[in-house]
């Protein structure tokens, strides 16, 4: 598409649609990816991944299938693994996301303490809630939950929500939640029928 530059030892799978405006440097892009508006830098980008509008992908971002990278999102030494997605607004910085995990809007990792710079793993579908920061070094469980706002400063086990300033975790949370969506009765609407 128009505005694409395309650097050093990038190359591009069939399928893909390149732009318009995006800059590729050294990266590798898969079949049937899609990139608008976005950089990216020695980089790996898999087959069918979303990047953009506005993302920046900088040196050692993986993206595996089906991942996405969304509006103005910042990805930094780290792995998201398919199905993954980081939708927009976020920073994510040396870090392993993983399958079907989703990173909300305005969430951090906040990878250096001053002196070095560490590491945050999300587990497998997990789910990162709005404006969360994940002080790292820190690891989210599977199937994990963080509210809206947390500062996550210790690791959350599989399965728990982690929230409040600093957070705090309440272990088993993700089966209370679906035990209690089983047991509700379907909502009705006015005429008795089931609402869709």
């Amino acid at each position: 598409m128009p505005g694409v530059v395309l650097e050093g030892s990038t190359t591009i799978g069939a399928g893909s649609v390149i732009g318009p405006d995006a800059r590729l440097i050294d990266t590798v892009v898969g079949q049937g990816a899609t990139i608008s508006y976005s950089v990216a830098k020695e980089s790996e980008i898999g087959d069918g991944v979303n990047v953009g509008p506005y993302a920046h992908l900088r040196p050692g971002a993986r993206l595996g299938q089906a991942s996405k990278a969304g509006s103005f999102v910042e990805i930094k030494s780290s792995t998201i693994a398919a199905g993954a997605k980081v939708p927009h607004l976020a920073y994510v910085g040396d870090a392993e996301v993983g399958e079907g995990a989703n990173v909300g809007a305005g969430t951090i990792t906040a990878n250096y303490d001053g002196r070095e710079k560490h590491r945050t793993r999300i587990g497998a579908r997990a789910h990162i809630g709005s404006n969360t920061v994940l002080v790292a070094p820190v690891e989210v469980g599977e199937g994990a939950f963080t509210g809206a706002g947390a500062v996550v400063t210790g690791d959350v086990p599989a399965g728990a929500l982690a929230k409040g300033v600093p957070a705090r975790v309440k272990e088993g949370w993700a089966k209370e939640r679906a035990e209690e969506a089983e047991a509700e009765p379907a909502a009705a609407t006015e005429d008795g029928t089931p609402e869709a």
